[in-house]
């Protein structure tokens, strides 16, 4: 298996809700596929959408914990804090993003268990963060509109 190519801001890919998942036998192929690409790319989480597969799936190695999350959905929130953070498609930049410090979540596994687990540090940014990335939501869109702007200026200019 080959790592996929992943799809890079400003990628019209990118901004698309992603569907739920009816049938897990359709992805058996699409995991292996995003672990692999995931661990080429030195990430610790990677969204479906991120390598072109509209599908409400995504994959997390954090700390020695890997994890499938399929149709996640975040039940609760507590607390926040302010933390950087990258995207692998938006390769070079991070952005400092308020998020929970604890949430619970929902979600099916892999082998089309039901999960309902709280999570908190790392894993539960990283959660948070694929999720955005399910519901076409990137981190550029937590800075001001200046610096958003002043940031997307500075890509069009390193990618000519």
């Amino acid at each position: 298996m080959m790592p996929r190519e992943i799809l890079r801001y400003p990628h019209p890919g990118l901004r698309q809700k992603a569907k739920e998942v009816k049938e897990l036998k359709d992805v058996k192929e699409l995991l292996e596929d995003m672990w692999i690409t995931m661990y080429e790319f030195k990430g610790i989480g990677l969204a479906a959408p991120q390598i072109g597969e509209n599908k409400q799936i995504f994959v997390a190695d954090v700390e020695g914990k890997r994890m499938v999350l399929i149709n996640p959905r975040i039940l609760t929130r507590e607390g926040e804090e302010r933390g950087e953070e990258g995207c692998l498609s938006i390769p070079e930049v991070t952005v400092e993003i308020p998020r929970a410090k604890r949430i619970e979540v929902e979600g099916w596994n892999e082998k089309g268990e039901k999960i309902r687990e709280k999570f908190e540090g790392l894993l539960a940014r990283v959660i948070q963060h694929e999720i955005d990335h399910l519901h076409g939501t990137l981190i550029l869109d937590y800075l001001s509109p200046y610096e958003k702007e002043r940031l997307i200026k500075k890509l069009r200019e390193e990618k000519k």
